[in-house]
């Protein structure tokens, strides 16, 4: 019997593949388009390590099973490579970004063959290439043309230790995402790209989308829609100033017992003259170092400070006292809100926190018995507006303030126009010059790409301005309007650009002419499965989104949605139950496993830890079982192929059995497969080899006369686990006698009827101890299965001269005798 030996065979077919081009995708082959992607992966130096293999196994387990459905494939896979820790590890190390690039991206392909990964690798793509950055360039200008890329004069977060501005979704317990040094607020002039344009657009289109739930909540609450109004409140003490509030709860104006402004509301006054106390001074400074999406934490402490100041309620007249706080954010609505702690659970909460009163003006059900009624119903406590309720109790007060210029109705947004300059060297530099006479200009489409320089020095100046304006002979150029001297601009792209329309050129990524042929996206876009982990859920899907959207306007391609269906990988954490870490000294690199287990083992066993979309841990005992049953299939094969030399008629009732189970793997497989049931998926095979193995099949299936059964068989199971053990599937097809990659054969189809239990084995028992079995019709009555069971060979020696008290028949099940 041939040995099972994955080092030889994986290498092996990993050579043929790549010679024989067996997964290049031919535009022109036919069947239905389907075009499977992993998000665009970040090569760093570290590698590859099992959560990685996770994510591309998954894709690329549904991309091959969907080949050979019959399905045309598109599978590529390319790298996200300009960004921050290339750059650190460049200042580190003094290895140039352009080097330590190569090295992690050709060592990130060598893993991902070893693994088995079908990409089609003639589509490999690499962000930090000219030849892929031009196109980022031209896109970048087309939102400029279109007035969706600006620049303005702005406080962003700035981190000291990587010298950069950071998008408010980059800061995490006010510190950068990237390196963890606290960050801080700088004016700087920024780029931007006019998102918020497009909100009402990226917020309806949510509800269309095949995507995870708790994803599409948090696009939703990011985008943040509210309909409500704004209310001008006079301050007292403070020269007939005013503060002017939103809210989407106008029925609960006079239940607004105090307001709350936002710290970056109360630095503006600061600036502009207030006579603040240095609590507030000490407060508002330690509140913007904290990020928006943590002051907006659910179950958050409240914090706060009193302001001093006092308002004038614009109905009632009363005075309300004006509080700082972080919950309240400066960039949305007006940064200012009026606290109702009767009917909004934050406001309770500060109002509790600060013993400060609570006024009910909503009637609260009679069958409500919480402390906070957040729901609409009959006013009271509302003065004239007694008895109103819900949008008509709205509208009224909201017409009182128009009337009387002291409010009017309003939308508002929580998404902020993204901020795309960075102040650093490895980064798509952006296509404009400065012009003292025309201003911002965009480089010339014939004159793209502006190629980043190479530098020696690409430490980080700290200044706000990126190392590439050290470079005098890069920067001064002649301005392509006017022909006078100018500028470039000298920051560079946040590397989400370069991932908000990749998956575009994955359709056409060897055209010179072009970022990609309308003809050639037409035909394979938008993206069918997406995978890729949850923490991408607000930046790079809403940024990847928005440009699609603007690409469809500008009639570049004909839909608006890049990914028709979405899948989130759960995260494998280490043996030790913690995230994998170098710092931990835990991290699980995939080479160690393929060297000790095999590839294919691998691969089974991350489908089979758990549900694909659910956390977990490794366990290299249930690595163990995987590769034992890699193992049990190959033996079981080499039987099966051996017997292949004699022919003969299969035993009727053994074949009928058989090909039940048969049938019955089939339709379970393919159904897990198609709803990304991996773990089952993994089960039922097992099963099946159990069923299979029993030493009464194994004995009957192995026989000369039953070779026929045993081939068919054989080769069903060897096709439903080709897509997760692509490597021994391959090797074993070959020893069949085939001569076609068993990854193009068509996916076995189950017979309805053959899926019906018809046969059930009974087993025989004497005295409670097993003796025999035997395979009967499910519609067997009783009598005839015990007299079926009595006359059997195996069972009539324990009966012979014997008393038979009792017989037990449980119908489908067994048979007992009671002797004496």
């Amino acid at each position: 019997m041939k040995p099972y030996k994955p080092r030889e065979i994986e290498p092996k077919w990993q050579q043929i593949w790549a010679e024989t081009g067996l997964y290049r995708t031919d535009d022109s082959a036919p069947g239905e388009k389907k075009y499977f992607l992993d998000m665009f992966p970040y090569p760093s130096g570290d590698g590859l390590h099992v959560g990685h293999v996770r994510n591309f196994t998954i894709t690329d387990i549904v991309a091959r099973f969907s080949r050979m459905q019959g399905n045309n494939i598109l599978h590529p896979i390319g790298w996200d490579a300009f960004g921050l820790p290339t750059e650190n590890y460049a200042i580190k190390t003094g290895v140039s970004p352009q080097v330590a690039t190569k090295a992690n991206t050709d060592n990130f392909r060598t893993q991902m063959k070893k693994v088995g990964l079908a990409y089609d690798w003639d589509r490999e793509i690499n962000s930090s290439s000219p030849e892929y950055y031009k196109w980022t360039q031209l896109l970048f200008t087309i939102l400029f043309e279109r007035g969706l890329a600006y620049q303005k004069e702005s406080e962003q977060w700035w981190c000291d230790a990587d010298k950069t501005v950071l998008a408010n979704e980059q800061v995490e317990s006010g510190k950068c995402w990237r390196c963890g040094n606290p960050v801080s607020k700088k004016s700087l002039k920024q780029w931007f790209f006019g998102i918020t344009n497009y909100a009402d657009r990226l917020l309806a289109d949510i509800d269309g989308l095949d995507w995870p739930e708790g994803i599409k909540a948090m696009q939703r609450n990011w985008i943040g829609k509210s309909v409500g109004a704004e209310i001008t409140f006079k301050l007292t003490d403070m020269n007939d100033k005013s503060v002017t509030v939103y809210t989407t709860r106008p029925d609960t104006l006079f239940g607004a017992t105090f307001l709350v402004i936002a710290p970056e509301t109360a630095k503006s006054w600061m600036e502009a003259g207030w006579d603040y106390s240095s609590e507030v001074s000490d407060y508002v400074t330690a509140s913007m170092r904290r990020s928006e999406i943590e002051r907006q934490e659910v179950g958050k402490t409240k914090t706060g400070v009193n302001s001093g100041i006092r308002a004038i309620h614009p109905i009632s007249g009363d005075e309300v006292p004006v509080w700082v706080a972080d919950y309240v954010l400066g960039g949305y609505g007006t940064g200012a809100i009026m606290a109702v702690p009767a009917h909004d659970e934050r406001d309770f909460a500060f109002a509790k926190a600060f013993c400060l009163p609570i006024v009910e003006v909503v009637e609260k059900p009679a069958d409500f018995d919480g402390e906070v009624f957040t729901g609409k119903n009959t006013l009271i406590n509302s003065g004239e507006f007694d008895g109103q309720m819900g949008s008509d109790a709205m509208q009224s007060i909201i017409e009182r303030l128009y009337v009387e210029k002291k409010g009017h109705s309003s939308t508002k947004y929580k998404l902020r126009d993204w901020l795309i300059s960075r102040q650093r060297y490895w980064g798509t530099p952006i296509p404009i010059i400065h012009c003292p006479k025309d201003g911002a200009v965009a480089v010339p489409n014939d004159q793209l790409p502006v190629i980043l320089p190479e530098l020696e020095d690409y430490l980080p100046t700290g200044d706000g301005k990126s190392p590439l304006a050290k470079i005098n002979e890069w920067v001064k150029v002649d301005c392509p309007r006017c022909g006078g001297p100018a500028k470039r601009e000298t920051d560079t792209m946040d590397t989400f650009a370069c991932s908000s329309w990749y998956f575009l050129r994955f359709a056409d990524p060897h055209n010179t002419k072009a970022a990609f042929d309308l003809d050639k996206v037409m035909q394979w876009l938008p993206v069918d499965t997406y995978v890729g982990g949850a923490e991408h859920a607000v930046l790079h899907l809403l940024y990847a989104r928005f440009w699609t959207k603007v690409l469809y306007d500008a009639k570049f391609i004909d839909f608006e949605e890049p990914f028709i269906s979405l899948r989130n990988q759960g995260m494998v954490n280490a043996v030790d139950g913690r995230k994998m870490s170098k710092s931990y000294g835990n991290v699980i690199n995939p080479n160690t496993i393929i060297e000790s287990h095999g590839a294919d083992s691998l691969r089974l066993y991350e489908m089979f830890m758990a549900p694909y979309n659910e956390q977990t841990s490794w366990s290299d005992e249930r690595l163990g079982g995987v590769s034992r049953f890699l193992y049990r299939t190959w033996t079981l094969a080499q039987n099966l192929i051996e017997n292949d030399k004699q022919l003969g008629e299969p035993d009727g009732i053994l074949g009928t059995e058989i090909e039940r189970l048969t049938h019955q793997t089939i339709k379970k497989v393919t159904d897990d497969l198609g709803e990304m049931r991996f773990n089952t998926m993994v089960s039922t095979l097992m099963q099946f080899m159990n069923a299979l193995t029993t030493p009464a099949t194994l004995e009957k299936i192995t026989k000369p006369e039953n070779s026929d059964l045993a081939q068919r068989t054989i080769r069903e199971l060897i096709i439903l686990l080709a897509p997760s053990a692509p490597h021994m599937t391959e090797e074993l097809w070959q020893q069949l006698g085939e001569t076609e990659s068993v990854h193009i054969q068509p996916w076995p189809k189950y017979d309805p009827e053959k899926v019906k239990e018809h046969l059930v084995t009974i087993v025989v028992q004497v005295n409670g101890k097993l003796r025999d079995e035997f395979v009967a019709d499910v519609a067997t009555s009783n009598d005839d299965l015990e007299a079926e069971a009595k006359v059997r060979e195996k069972v009539a020696v324990f009966l012979e001269g014997k008393q038979i008290v009792k017989v037990v028949v449980v119908p489908r099940k067994l048979v007992n005798f009671v002797v004496k």
